[in-house]
């Protein structure tokens, strides 16, 4: 009886490349919103000002998208689920995502 041998799984990297592509217009566009949520923030609070109290549930909607994308590039690229976890919640930190978004992109793009 032989037995089977089990081979890690291979990673496609035009799956990955496209996974990494969804991920960086994700992070630029969840950074960008996550921006004028803080904008948001200081005229409601700061002047009364209540113009932009539409924002927040979209910016919700849009960091949802950005968790869809880091686990899609995560389990792709074959990630920790810490790691998956802590590059989420750069989207919850102004800036944040942008520099994690370079980061990331600058180790794929360096391994190829």
């Amino acid at each position: 009886m032989s037995t089977p041998t089990t081979t890690p799984p291979t990673r496609n990297a035009s799956s990955v490349a496209g996974a990494l592509k969804f991920f960086e217009i994700m992070a630029f566009v969840v950074g960008v919103g996550l921006l004028v949520l803080v904008v948001e923030l200081i005229l409601r609070y700061g002047f009364g000002n209540h113009a932009l109290d539409w924002w927040p549930q979209p910016h919700g909607f849009l960091y949802i998208g950005y968790v869809v994308a880091t686990a899609n590039l995560g389990f792709k690229a074959g990630w920790s689920l810490p790691r998956m976890v802590l590059v989420m919640l750069a989207g919850c930190v102004p800036l944040l995502s942008f520099a994690v978004e370079r980061k990331v992109a600058a180790e794929f793009r360096a391994a190829d």
